[in-house]
């Protein structure tokens, strides 16, 4: 089944779910898995040898603690990095092969890594019916949906300001915005509010799906939903797990039971 193929609203875990362990690590991918979370949300930038690793700041600092940025190392100079001490930096390759009954909203970070996203989607043809491509601007977006025709993306930042702009001003947005299957639109930049109900109608009449991120407390959940979003991007997928259960929209991975609460630990 290709990405968002499947019925009802999508639960995405942003990052892998950042209150479930250190981000876009394959230890916080897994915990979210475990609750059933079929859509996870990556970040991807290049090292300097070209791999594509699952890591969202430039900057090593912040996560990591080291000086300098991503792209300034090696592949196998990250793996002696941890973050926040403790995960390993996963390559994409190795997310989506621990993970084959998940799919991956990746966003693109970098100019390069469009480029290697198409060479490992092009060694991986399977792979690509799995991935949501967004977080750039548009023509990086379709350059790579262009050379892997199966990838599904998301509106490009100026699509999607767009978007946003017109229904704001209950402006009817131009066709010529509809270069994506979705768009990612953020609840709020800082203390601004972006959503709006009326995003989600105007995004509709054109076919396009509706993402709202990042979501973290239970009553917006619910408000999104009752409005109608497509999928929420949330750091606590345990949350919208609940959420989605008491309103009978829960659709776990194959196999996982809904009916044992799963223990978290940030360990």
């Amino acid at each position: 089944m290709r990405y968002g193929e499947e019925h009802g609203p999508l639960a995405i875990a942003h990052r892998g779910g950042l209150a479930l362990g250190p981000e876009n690590t394959l230890a916080t991918f897994a915990r979210a898995t475990a609750l059933g979370v079929r859509y996870l949300e990556t970040d991807v930038l290049t090292t300097s040898d070209g791999a594509l690793v699952c890591f969202h700041d430039p900057s090593l600092a912040r996560l990591t603690g080291q000086t300098g940025t991503v792209a300034d190392h090696s592949l196998a100079s990250l793996r002696r990095l941890r973050v926040e001490g403790r995960g390993q930096i996963p390559t994409l390759a190795e997310a989506m092969a621990a993970f084959p009954d998940t799919r991956f909203a990746i966003d693109l970070k970098d100019d390069a890594a469009g480029p290697a996203l198409v060479r490992l989607l092009s060694a991986n043809p399977s792979w690509a019916g799995r991935v949501c491509i967004a977080g750039a601007w548009s023509n990086r977006l379709l350059r790579v949906q262009r050379a892997v025709p199966d990838v599904t993306t998301a509106l490009g930042w100026r699509a999607l300001t767009t978007l946003i702009a017109a229904s704001r001003s209950y402006a009817r947005p131009p066709a010529r915005v509809a270069t994506g299957t979705f768009a990612h639109v953020p609840l709020r930049l800082g203390r601004v509010p972006i959503y709006a109900e009326r995003i989600v109608r105007r995004a509709h009449a054109l076919d396009i799906r509706v993402a709202v991120w990042t979501v973290n407390d239970q009553v917006t959940m619910h408000r999104l939903l009752d409005a109608g979003v497509d999928a929420i991007i949330t750091d606590h997928p345990d949350l919208l797990r609940e959420v989605l259960i008491a309103r009978g929209q829960w659709a776990p991975l194959a196999g996982r039971r809904t009916n044992v609460p799963t223990p978290l630990t940030r360990s």
